[in-house]
């Protein structure tokens, strides 16, 4: 009987285990790959590089400071809007696009 106890305390101790690094790759593993990511993105950030808002707008970085940047949207040299990097989702610099036309 004592036994018994033992191996379904085991077993269940096990299920929990398997749970646990289960979450971990399902939930933990890619949002710190996704971190990582945006964190390399944004050290990657220059001046000219052509961004994608969170809100869907296409700008050009005109200057970058520590947690801002003021991007220049449309043609209009005018419109220079002051935002915060994490607002920022892509990024493409002038030579990707130099390279696919």
């Amino acid at each position: 009987m004592l036994l018994s106890t033992v191996n379904s305390g085991v077993i269940s101790l096990v299920w929990i285990v398997v749970l646990l690094v289960f979450m971990y790759f399902l939930f933990i593993r890619p949002q710190q790959k996704e971190t990582k990511q945006k964190n390399a993105m944004m050290a990657s950030l220059e001046v000219g590089d052509t961004i994608l808002t969170t809100s869907g707008f296409y700008g050009v970085l005109i200057d970058i400071q520590e947690d801002t940047v003021i991007v220049e949207f449309g043609s209009n040299k005018n419109c220079r809007i002051p935002m915060q990097k994490a607002a920022i989702v892509q990024v493409e610099k002038p030579e990707d696009a130099a390279e696919e036309k």
